[in-house]
C-alpha cells in the first residue's frame, strides 16, 4: 500500500493541514447515518487506534454527534490518540468512555465504527482490541469499518489472527486489494469507496479489478476479411475414457471463446462429436492434429503423461489445467519459450507448492505470484476469489464475477476451454484468463440467479454474457 501512501502524502502537502482527513470523515460520517436511518437518539460506539483511522473515526463521531448521537470513543492508545479529532468529538458533545467501559457499551450501540488499525497493520490485531471486535461482533450493532478491517492485510486479503468483521467498509481513494481478495473480502462487508481528490499513478496499482468496459476492449472481433483459421484455432487435449464429460465440456467453453474453429484430440471423439459436430477430431496425437493457435490440456487426462508433455513442448501458447497440472514435468514448463497459463485450483496450487489447501486459500495472492515464479507462468488461481498473477510480476487480477454456484463439477473444465480459445484468439495469458475467468463469472451468475446451476448451462451462457459485455463497452467507448 506504498503506493496509496505516498499519493496521500502528495496530496496533503497540497492541501490545507487536517483538510484530506476532514474529506474521509465527512463520507464516512454520510454512510453511518445512511445505514443508521435516523441518527438522532441513536447510539454510536468509536473504536479509536493510534493512526489516522482513528482521527477519521473521531472526526466522523463529532459530525454525528452533532446531529444528535449519542457518540462515546473508546481509545485504544489514549495517550496517542489523534487529538484534533478528539477536541472536535468533544466539542460535539461526544464522550471519551471510561477504561474497561468498551463491551458494555457496545452491547447497547446502534452503530459501532472501527477506526483500529489503518492500511499499515500487519498480523492481526493486537490483544487489547481482541475483546471489543468480539463484542461488536456479538452485538447487534450495525458495525462500519474505516478504509479497511482492522487486523486484515490491506495488500494481501491475508488474515493472520483476529480481525473485525464489518458489515460495511467505508475506503478512500482507492479499493485496497484486501478488500476484494478472499479471506479478507469476508470480514469487508458491503465496500463503499468515497473519494477524497486522490490520484494514483498509472501503472502502480498493486491489483486491478477488470470491469465491463475493459473486458469489451479485450473481447476478439473478427473483421470483414477473417475466416475460421484466421480467428484462431484452438486444441483441447482432454478427456479419458473415464472422464469423457471434461473433453465435451472443455470443448464446449472453447467453442465459445471467440476462436474460430477447435480441434479435439483424445479418446473421447465420438462423444464431442456427438455433442459438438462442428469440432475438429482427431486420434493422431498433439502434435500431428494439424494447426493450433493454442492448446488446452489436461482436463479429464487421467494419466496420459505423454499426452502432456507433447503440449507442453508445442511452440504455441499452452493452457494446463486439471490433471496437466500433476503430470507436467516442471523444467519442460520452464523452458517453454511460448507463454503458459496454468489454471489450478486451491488443492492442485498447494499439491504443487508442498503446501497445505489452508495455507494457499488464505494466501490467494501469495500463493499464485509464487506459482507464477517458479514456473515462469502466468496463473490463474481459481475459487471464491479468482486472481490472475503474471509471469513477470506486476499487478494481480482479481476476478471481481462470479458466484458460489460455480463450485460444480466441470464449471473448471468450461473455464479451461473459453481461456484457451482467448489464447488461440490472440489474447496475452494474462488476458485470456481474466476476461475467461470474468465471463464465466457473469454466466454463472445469470445461470444461477440463486439456485443451482450446471457447467453446461453455464457453458450455454457465454455468449448472451459476451453480448451484455459488447453492448456496455460501446457505450462507454
Amino acid at each position: 500500500m506504498e503506493t496509496v501512501r505516498a499519493a496521500e502524502r502528495e496530496l496533503m502537502a497540497r492541501l490545507p493541514e487536517g483538510a484530506l482527513m476532514q474529506r474521509a470523515a465527512a463520507g464516512l460520517a454520510a454512510a453511518c447515518a445512511e445505514l443508521l436511518g435516523r441518527v438522532y437518539g441513536s447510539r454510536v460506539v468509536l473504536l479509536v487506534g493510534s493512526g489516522d483511522n482513528g482521527g477519521d473515526a473521531l472526526y466522523a463521531g463529532a459530525r454525528l454527534a452533532r446531529r444528535g448521537a449519542g457518540v462515546h470513543a473508546v481509545l485504544l492508545a489514549p495517550e496517542r490518540a489523534h487529538a484534533g479529532g478528539l477536541a472536535a468529538l468533544r466539542r460535539a458533545g461526544g464522550r471519551v468512555a471510561a477504561a474497561g467501559a468498551g463491551e458494555a457499551l457496545i452491547e447497547r450501540a446502534d452503530l459501532v465504527l472501527d477506526g483500529i488499525v489503518g492500511i499499515g497493520g500487519k498480523g492481526g490485531l493486537r490483544p487489547a482490541a481482541v475483546p471489543l471486535a468480539e463484542a461488536a461482533r456479538r452485538s447487534r450493532a450495525a458495525v462500519v469499518a474505516v478504509d479497511l478491517p482492522s487486523g486484515v492485510d490491506a495488500d494481501t486479503g491475508e488474515v493472520r489472527g483476529e480481525a473485525v468483521r464489518a458489515d460495511l467498509t467505508v475506503t478512500f481513494g482507492a479499493h485496497k486489494p484486501g478488500l476484494l481478495i478472499d479471506p479478507a473480502r469476508e470480514y469487508a462487508g458491503s465496500v463503499r469507496l468515497v473519494g477524497i481528490g486522490l490520484s494514483l499513478p498509472a501503472g502502480r496499482a498493486e491489483a486491478e479489478a477488470l470491469q465491463h468496459a475493459d473486458v469489451a476492449r479485450l473481447l476478439p472481433v473478427p473483421g470483414a476479411e477473417s475466416d475460421k483459421y484466421r480467428r484462431g484455432v484452438v486444441g483441447i487435449a482432454a478427456g479419458s475414457a473415464r472422464y469423457p464429460g471434461a473433453a465435451v465440456l472443455a470443448v464446449s467453453g472453447a467453442l465459445r471463446g471467440g476462436a474460430g474453429a477447435v480441434r479435439y484430440v483424445g479418446p473421447a471423439g465420438d462423444a464431442v462429436i456427438a455433442r459438438f459436430p462442428e469440432t475438429l477430431v482427431s486420434d493422431r496425437g498433439p502434435a500431428r492434429a494439424g494447426r493450433v493457435q493454442a492448446w488446452v490440456v489436461g482436463p479429464g487426462i487421467g494419466d496420459d503423461a505423454g499426452t502432456v508433455a507433447e503440449v507442453v513442448a508445442a511452440d504455441v501458447p499452452v493452457l494446463i489445467d486439471a490433471d496437466g497440472l500433476r503430470l507436467a514435468d516442471a523444467d519442460a514448463v520452464r523452458r517453454r519459450s511460448a507463454p503458459t497459463l496454468m489454471t489450478p485450483h486451491a488443492g492442485e496450487a498447494a499439491a504443487l507448492l508442498e503446501v497445505s489447501r489452508e495455507e494457499v486459500e488464505a494466501a490467494r495472492v501469495t500463493s499464485a505470484r509464487e506459482l507464477a515464479r517458479r514456473y515462469g507462468a502466468a496463473v490463474l488461481l481459481k475459487g471464491s476469489t479468482t486472481v490472475v498473477a503474471g509471469p513477470a510480476g506486476g499487478p494481480v487480477r482479481v476476478n471481481p464475477t462470479g458466484t458460489p454456484w460455480l463450485a460444480t463439477a466441470g464449471s473448471g473444465d468450461v473455464l479451461s476451454g473459453l481461456a484457451g480459445s482467448l489464447l488461440a484468439a490472440g489474447l496475452s495469458v494474462v488476458d485470456a484468463g481474466s476476461v475467461g475467468a470474468y465471463l464465466h463469472g457473469l454466466a454463472g451468475r445469470v445461470t444461477a440467479q440463486g439456485a443451482p446451476v450446471s457447467a453446461e448451462d453455464v457453458a450455454g451462457a457465454v455468449g448472451r454474457v459476451w453480448r451484455d459485455v459488447r453492448e456496455v463497452g460501446d457505450g462507454v467507448a
